[in-house]
């Protein structure tokens, strides 16, 4: 366990609540009593009153057979919220398309239900990702609202 946030104590603090660490993770409990992991809480998606973990959007996207990475952001909307929206890299010999697309969002659809799948799909070979290989959300929210890459942290959620 780490001791501290660097110059930031009430931040330290805060992450704990009667004894307990709470790591920032968000979950959610089915009908049968089973727990499924949501996302970070700093990087969920919050739209027309449902919380949307973007590695879920992501893995259901990367189950097609044209898709070879997926990146899942929060896009602002003035109706839902946000709204989410799918950069999606394909694979080697896959040329991007409208057929493409209206078929990736009714896959989606199918795979996590008309709430939570993308409602837009952006096709781009050159996703950003850290250099372990992770794809940086934070990156990609930023080129969609047109922000400076340079300083992040005026960004809501880091990865």
């Amino acid at each position: 366990m780490f001791r501290g946030y660097l110059h930031d104590k009430e931040r330290y603090e805060a992450t704990f609540a009667d004894g307990w660490y709470l790591t920032g993770d968000l979950a959610r409990r089915d009908a049968d009593g089973w727990y499924w992991f949501v996302g970070r809480a700093d990087d969920v998606i919050k739209s027309a009153g449902h919380l949307i973990g973007p590695f879920e959007v992501e893995s259901a996207l990367m189950e097609h057979p044209s898709v070879v990475e997926a990146g899942v952001i929060g896009r602002p909307d003035p109706v839902a919220g946000n709204i989410v929206k799918a950069f999606v890299s394909l694979r080697p010999g896959i040329e991007p398309s409208p057929e493409l697309e209206r078929e990736l969002l009714a896959f989606s659809r199918r795979r996590l239900g008309p709430a939570v799948a993308p409602r837009e799909i952006a096709f781009d070979q050159n996703l950003p990702k850290t250099r372990s290989g992770k794809v940086m959300r934070r990156l990609l929210r930023a080129r969609e609202l047109g922000l400076p890459t340079g300083d992040l942290s005026t960004l809501e959620g880091s990865t």
